[in-house]
């Protein structure tokens, strides 16, 4: 299999993802799970079923009763196993391999290993997941910012009288649908629990593919590169084993059954050792992040001052009663709106749409109404007023 290739063909679906003049629909830890974590699993799920890398995935050696193609195929379309027990003796002079040993059937604690044909077809899912929560924000979204920002958007800014008329339409459409994006605003916090629920569901979900051995598997390898050097035991060497042992089963000439013990070289568990390796800290990593960013997003719909906040500093509008005035006249739904609008235009241009959009907003509720005579008292005097009165009359 040409693995560079298709390593390509990963690399150009996260660069086409950011081109500059593509709409910014989410955070940058939202993109962390569609775009970063969805490659990696798609790029390990190529390197597990490169057979160039590795050779065959498993190789087995018997006494020569059963040919090598039939106890290969048999091995890996079933299952292998090591002894736990054994996994700490003397190589050589207790256990051939570690883990591979005699064993008495029903009395020595058996591992059976039937997970590596599926490693490629448990990554390929996984990436799959993590693509899910942005496939249902982008169809939730329907397009909105790529639209209302078309022509005021990145590197698409066009001429300064085509500016200015774009940006007074997307003012008006925002005084237009004020508090209408409650609803839009609750999709995409919803996708965000969705991020947070899935990298730590997928955890689990390679805790039990792995027979339990994931969420310790990490720690184990960082307390082997404490321990002295003879004291080691390789964790990685007993969840991804590269020699086990595969019972082959058959009658022989007299009719009789036979039994076949067959050592198994998985040189793929090579490939994966470091791939689970990587995935548990990239995973942790992911999770954190996920948490706080949920949190972050908690916390700007609960909080007005958080919103003020980001519109001080990030956005560097305005002044501190200008911006809590802007708002106490918006809903979340608008917020969140606003914020996807500035992180697609550029910080002076987005400063004039909220400039607009305040002074538009005040005015909208304090109209300037007709003075009364007791205002008119003080710069007329009383009796031009009664005699500009009576020649109405």
């Amino acid at each position: 299999m040409a693995i560079f290739p298709m390593l390509s063909a990963v690399a150009g679906f996260i660069k086409v993802r950011y081109v500059v003049d593509k709409a910014n629909i989410d955070n940058a830890v939202f993109r962390a799970h569609y775009r970063l974590t969805t490659a990696i699993l798609f790029g390990c799920c190529i390197l597990v079923t490169a057979n160039n890398l590795i050779g065959d995935p498993i190789s087995c050696i018997t006494d020569g009763a059963i040919p090598e193609h039939v106890i290969n195929t048999f091995c890996w379309i079933t299952h292998t196993f090591t002894l736990p027990d054994k996994i700490g003796k003397g190589l050589g002079t207790h256990v051939a391999h570690p883990g591979v040993s005699d064993y008495v059937d029903g009395k020595d604690q058996v591992r059976y290993h039937a997970y590596y044909q599926w490693v490629p077809f448990m990554l390929f899912f996984q990436g799959i997941l993590f693509y899910v929560p942005h496939w249902i924000w982008k169809n939730w979204e329907e397009g909105k910012i790529r639209m209302i920002t078309d022509g005021v958007r990145g590197a698409s800014i066009g001429q300064n009288d085509d500016r200015l008329s774009r940006q007074k339409q997307l003012v008006q459409y925002l005084i237009d649908t004020l508090h209408m994006h409650n609803v839009y605003a609750s999709g995409y916090f919803l996708c965000e629990v969705f991020n947070f629920l899935n990298v730590i569901g997928n955890m689990f979900l390679i805790d039990s593919f792995l027979g339990g051995e994931f969420f310790s598997y990490g720690t184990k390898v960082l307390e082997l590169s404490q321990m002295d050097q003879e004291n080691r035991i390789d964790p990685m060497v007993a969840v991804f084993p590269r020699v086990t042992k595969c019972t082959f089963h058959k009658y022989g000439p007299s009719g009789s059954m036979q039994t076949h013990d067959a050592l198994c070289v998985l040189a793929l568990n090579i490939l994966n050792e470091k791939i689970y390796i990587f995935l548990w800290f990239w995973f942790i990593i992911l999770a954190i992040i996920s948490g706080m960013a949920l949190a972050y997003s908690i916390a700007v719909v609960t909080l007005p001052s958080i919103r003020e906040t980001i519109l001080l500093r990030r956005f560097k509008f305005g002044t501190p009663q200008s911006v809590s005035a802007l708002i106490r006249k918006t809903q979340v739904g608008d917020f969140l709106l606003l914020h996807l609008l500035g992180q697609n235009m550029n910080m002076g241009q987005f400063t004039e749409v909220l400039d607009d959009l305040s002074s538009r907003l005040h005015l909208g509720n304090n109209l300037p109404t007709a003075p009364s005579t007791l205002e008119l008292s003080p710069m007329y005097p009383l009796d031009k007023l009664r005699l500009h009165k009576e020649t109405e009359a």
